[in-house]
């Protein structure tokens, strides 16, 4: 794609799109908590920020970029392959900037009906190298928002394919960044992948390496998250790991090493070193966010959890899972909307796919909140929760 048809590095508009986009996203109440110790008092309530949450820089950018996209062509059509981000209101508003959207969620728009007259962002998840196909064929401009923590995971997965390595992404298949990840793989002759979702998937992989099997077996155990003409008995014997930027850094360390392991007890210490490669490459905002709540759940006695984010954001599901695991009554809302009434909220539980209902989930009386937000959540949002569950008690705080 040619540079005049191409660009990941914006139009130097942001200071023309800057107070849009501050008016939608940023909050006054979360930059005085910031400057008040990340904490606020509100009658009997208090609430604990964990000290890094919401918008990461990729995010960030991403946002810029689409609004400095829609400035710079007015009188265009603008889509966008899928979600920019996992926050429905993000996704939401770039609606409302006439941005359409590619993923089959708005009938009227399709890659087919492309044109070169056409602009088409990329999300910063990245897209499928068939997608990029697509756009050349379209030949449409292109601005491509993808953050540079998934760019560093593709150059990876690249290098372990031109060198024989299967790659081993620690993932959701069906996630829109190992899509993206995984298609590098194919990029050279003899690349494959295979997506582990957890350390339980990750075992039946390390079994196989160390005792053998089936592997018609094995291909119908991961129908939809290994590479066309995977051969266990040759693709799982020289591996390089990798994955999706928002898992739990701890997890897919320790998914590697379960690898390691089983290579070294194939084929012993020497040999396995050569058949054998891992990077983290777990994304540096994702990591600070998880270790940000280690440390206000360590530090402070909290009554409940609120984590705030898309249903579909997987850093913000580790979120609540690192909640839960500390033994926290934690609820992962999607925004203030999900509260119904100091009785009444709707959430979505860890391993499901639909929202739920609970009662009775903030205490009478003094009660001490922590509250966080994925790397997708824009601190407006959390303003708005915090607002909303203040105003419960008839609180409005200043």
């Amino acid at each position: 794609m040619s540079d005049a048809r191409y660009t990941n590095k914006g139009f130097g508009l942001k200071q023309v799109i800057g107070g849009q986009v501050v008016r939608d996203y940023a909050s006054t109440l979360v930059d005085r908590m910031r400057e008040s110790g990340f904490s606020l008092k509100a009658g009997d309530l208090t609430f604990h920020l964990a000290q890094e949450f919401g918008f990461c820089y990729g995010v960030d950018r991403a946002i810029e970029y689409a609004y400095e996209t829609r400035e710079k062509f007015p009188d265009k059509r603008v889509f966008i392959t899928g979600e920019i981000i996992h926050n429905p209101r993000v996704n939401g508003r770039l609606s409302d900037l006439d941005i359409r959207f590619l993923d089959g969620s708005d009938p009227t728009a399709s890659f087919a009906a492309l044109t070169p007259e056409d602009v088409v962002l990329l999300p910063a998840f990245g897209v499928p190298v068939a997608t990029m196909g697509l756009l050349r064929e379209a030949g449409c401009i292109v601005v491509d928002t993808t953050c540079g923590s998934v760019l560093n995971v593709w150059k990876n997965v690249e290098r372990y394919a031109k060198e024989g390595f299967t790659a081993l992404i620690h993932g959701r298949f069906d996630h829109e960044e190992t899509r993206a990840t995984s298609s590098r793989a194919l990029l050279h002759a003899g690349g494959h992948f295979l997506v582990v979702l957890n350390m339980e998937e990750a075992r039946v992989a390390a079994e196989y390496v160390e005792h053998g099997g089936s592997p018609a077996a094995f291909r119908a155990r991961f129908a939809h998250a290994i590479s066309p003409g995977f051969d266990p008995d040759v693709q799982l014997m020289r591996l390089g790991c990798a994955n999706q930027t928002t898992m739990l850094s701890a997890e897919s360390l320790a998914i590697a090493e379960r690898m390691r392991q089983a290579l070294v007890l194939r084929f012993g210490a020497d040999e396995s070193a050569l058949r054998f490669r891992a990077f983290d490459t777990i994304c540096s905002a994702t990591q600070e966010r998880q270790d940000a709540l280690v440390a206000l759940l360590d530090a402070r006695r909290c009554d409940v959890l609120l984590v705030i984010g898309g249903y579909n954001s997987s850093n913000t599901t580790h979120l609540l899972e690192i909640g839960l695991e500390k033994g926290v009554p934690t609820f992962h809302i999607q925004d203030a909307s999900c509260i119904g009434s100091a009785d009444a909220i709707r959430h979505q539980r860890l391993h499901e796919t639909a929202e739920t209902a609970s009662h009775g989930w903030l205490p009478e009386g003094d009660a001490v909140l922590g509250v966080t937000a994925g790397a997708s959540t824009p601190n407006a949002e959390i303003e708005r929760v915090i607002r909303r569950v203040a105003g419960f008690r008839g609180i409005e705080p200043a």
